[in-house]
């Protein structure tokens, strides 16, 4: 398929394929794919290739052993790793690799894929990694992309596709506002679901692209944008499959006949959930959420800021709305250049000198959107009854125009595909596909993220930005920070845009964001995730007392894994078939294998 004919073939929807977009969205999403292959000069890849087998085992063996696991699933559901590795696109995203890889392609790449349809299948695949110690590595959806995508962390890994064959919305209860899903459910997918069932009295919180799965999107500890934005907060209830086999349903799910599972997150005893989130200790098959009440009306607002140095007081005055849920939901502070990138047009529009682009050209491009000139602007959502929104909103306002120059946007005023209304649908539990509009700022547009995490303090925020804008210009990257705020913390989240057909522009992007951990570990601030290859040099930079947290997941991953087959290094968690052996990445070191694993464990 030539790249016109990939770039126009029909887009997967709901219901026909787990992994589809609403019709809603389909014409949106047909643009946003043409704009992606518009921007594409990487061809097609033809590389012929074998599959990647793992280290620790011999090549007829483990060709042996996918055999075998045909016979136990049914050949149609393993798939061997041996053809040219295919790209795509957000909606039609490979299983096999990471598609927007920082690394050589050929670096994180599963060997097989495997398609479990139950539990008990589940099961059967953890039985088989165990008897021939072949490293497995589950994903829900793989939409993961800017953290690794659906790529594994040992090279030669076998993926278990959760999605494709357990994809069940199991229930969702109208009176407790709750929901039980598998791994292939979306958050598409759970928005239609509430709507072709007449509930419009709950909202399903979403992330900024919805075609993500629940389960996987919550386990990562991944954010929303209405009050129910802490989507680990929001759960209630898992089924897990352990990497010796055994299942166990955490809280509430472990009294038989109980019906409060997607009630009470807790149950009795020690709360187990947690280390099934950013781990390697268990597969987690079922997942318990709860859903937003709807307010009873909304009601999205925007405010700009000219000045980079009014960031500071900013931060200060939305520090005590937030915790004060006068400031309501996860709401989004962005600058100028993300306002920019996100009009969807290509840098070289604006830009085409070396080095990142100069704020005054940025400055000029704003002044001639429908929004105008700024440094900053915040997308916020007031709910409830008319009433009940005006005051919050006149609080906002008389404190927002604290800061000289500050002005609310009309809506009325903007055009109906201005980005407003996408932040708009999200806060109101509406998925959408716009955010991804930016990612064509570069050819071949990539991403990766660093995503450190601070209090809501105008000097942290001021640290964070210096540093960042340091090291961009250092490594002639552009700068796209967001501050994300939640309660009491925000997530500085900067999307690192490059090319990965351009070796050099890669190497630039992994240099930066290494040395952005780095320096900002120096400062106190960690990572709330991480890229697949930055996992260990993140998970290092949690040394307190000698890096006790790491020693202890050491511990539990021993225990829980004694052949160290599920997911082996995901957040930097290393059985001890693989310990000490090289497997580690960090600063200097930027190859993805070790030397080897362990024999004769447990």
């Amino acid at each position: 398929m030539s790249a016109t004919d990939e770039a126009q073939s029909q887009i997967p929807t709901l219901p026909a394929s787990h992994s589809g977009i609403p019709t809603y969205l389909l014409e949106k999403a047909q643009r946003a794919k043409q704009a992606v292959f518009d921007t594409r000069t990487k061809g097609r890849n033809q590389r012929q290739r074998l599959p990647v087998v793992p280290q620790g085992i011999e090549r007829d063996v483990f060709m042996q052993a996918l055999s075998e696991l045909k016979d136990e699933l049914g050949e149609e559901n393993v798939e061997i790793n041996d053809k040219p590795l295919v790209d795509g696109w957000y909606m039609e995203h490979p299983n096999t690799h990471d598609m927007m890889t920082i690394l050589d392609e050929e670096e994180l790449v599963a060997s097989a894929v495997v398609y479990p349809g139950s539990v008990e299948e589940v099961q059967k695949i953890v039985a088989w990694a165990n008897k021939y110690l072949v490293p497995i590595f589950p994903i829900s959806m793989g939409r993961n992309l800017g953290y690794g995508g659906a790529a594994p962390r040992v090279r030669g890994s076998v993926t278990i596709d959760l999605g494709r064959r357990m994809n069940k919305i199991i229930d969702i209860n109208p009176e407790d506002y709750t929901c039980l899903v598998e791994p292939g459910v979306s958050f598409y997918a759970l928005y239609e679901a509430l709507k072709e069932r007449g509930y419009d009295h709950m909202w399903v919180d979403t992330p900024d692209l919805g075609g993500g799965s629940i389960i996987g999107n919550t386990v990562d500890r991944g954010v929303g944008y209405t009050p129910y934005g802490d989507h680990w907060a929001c759960h209630s209830g898992m089924e897990v499959v352990l990497p010796t086999g055994e299942v166990i349903r955490t809280g509430m799910g472990g009294l038989p006949g109980n019906n409060t599972w997607q009630c009470f997150p807790y149950g009795f005893g020690p709360y187990s959930d947690g280390i099934f989130s950013q781990s390697n200790f268990g597969i987690v098959t079922k997942m318990g959420m709860t859903l937003m009440p709807n307010p009873g009306g909304y009601e999205s607002f925007m405010y700009t800021f000219p000045r980079e140095e009014d960031l500071a007081p900013l931060i200060e005055i939305i520090r005590p709305l937030r915790i004060a849920q006068i400031l309501e939901n996860v709401a989004q502070l962005r600058h100028v250049a993300q306002s920019v990138a996100v009009l969807g047009r290509p840098r070289s529009e604006f830009y085409t000198g070396s080095g990142p682009v100069p704020f005054s050209i940025l400055h000029e491009a704003a002044s001639k959107s429908p929004i105008g000139d700024h440094t900053w602007a915040y997308y916020g959502m007031s709910y409830g009854p008319p009433e009940i929104r005006a005051h919050k909103l006149a609080l906002v306002d008389s404190s927002f125009r604290k800061i000289p120059g500050a002005r609310k946007i009309d809506p009325s005023t903007l055009p109906a595909d201005d980005y407003f209304f996408s932040r708009d649908k999200i806060a109101a539990g509406i998925p959408d596909i716009h955010e991804l509009r930016w990612v064509n700022w570069t050819p071949n547009g990539s991403h990766i993220a660093f995503s450190p995490v601070s209090p809501i303090r105008g000097t942290d925020a001021t640290a964070l930005f210096k540093l960042g804008k340091e090291l961009h210009d250092k490594y002639n990257i552009d700068f796209f920070p967001a501050f994300i705020v939640g309660l009491r913390e925000m997530h500085l989240i900067v999307e690192i845009v490059f090319d990965r057909a351009n070796q050099t522009k890669k190497k630039e992007a992994l240099d930066c964001l290494r040395e952005l951990v780095h320096e900002a570990a120096k400062l106190g601030y960690g990572e709330y995730r991480t890229h697949l290859v930055l996992m260990d040099q993140v998970a290092g930079t949690y040394s307190w007392n000698e890096g006790a947290v790491g020693k202890f997941n050491e511990k539990l991953k021993d225990a829980l894994d004694p052949n160290s087959i599920l997911a082996p290094g995901r957040c930097g968690i290393w059985g001890r078939r693989y310990r000490g052996r090289g497997w580690e990445m960090g600063l200097g070191k930027e190859e993805s294998e070790g030397h080897g694993v362990g024999v004769g464990f447990p």
